[in-house]
């Protein structure tokens, strides 16, 4: 699987990454996203999520494992799987968010992974020292591969 790059300066910055690929997303939207505690995983989402429209405050769903907002065109399914087992992500129905009509992000994907669609976006985000984040893009499936080369050909990407 090709893997593609994305360096961020700082939060003004990891916006432009997100409104780039939230400008492609359409009904069952997978993105799957991982890092170290602290990397910017929910200011990512948070990005993810202003880019789509959403006007509430978006936090990290730790707790309540999924939140559910409405988005311009698309709701945002947001996800935090870090306190789950698998098995008890499995008795969560993940699918209906998955196939559903909106765009699902899941952080600390990673966990689940044997529970995520096979067609999806991994996000891989870490430090890059102050306020910059390299963010590793790995797309699995349509039309992923398609939307990671167009943000490529337009200079978003490397």
């Amino acid at each position: 699987m090709s893997s593609y790059e994305y360096i961020a300066a700082d939060l003004t910055e990891t916006g432009k990454l997100a409104a780039g690929l939230a400008s492609l997303f359409g009904p069952g939207t997978v993105l799957a996203l991982d890092g170290d505690l602290g990397a910017g995983k929910t200011a990512f989402s948070q990005a993810v999520a202003r880019s789509l429209g959403v006007s509430d405050v978006v936090n990290s769903p730790t707790f309540t494992i999924i939140k559910e907002y409405e988005g311009a065109e698309l709701p945002f399914y947001h996800m935090d799987v870090y306190r789950l087992s698998a098995d008890e992500a499995d008795e969560l129905g993940l699918d209906d968010y998955f196939y559903g009509e909106g765009v699902t992000l899941i952080e600390w994907a990673s966990l689940v992974e044997e529970l995520l669609p096979p067609e999806r976006l991994s996000v891989y985000i870490e430090h890059g020292g102050g306020d910059s984040r390299r963010f590793r893009l790995t797309p699995a499936g349509e039309p992923y591969s398609q939307w990671c080369m167009q943000l490529k050909e337009n200079g978003l990407l490397r």
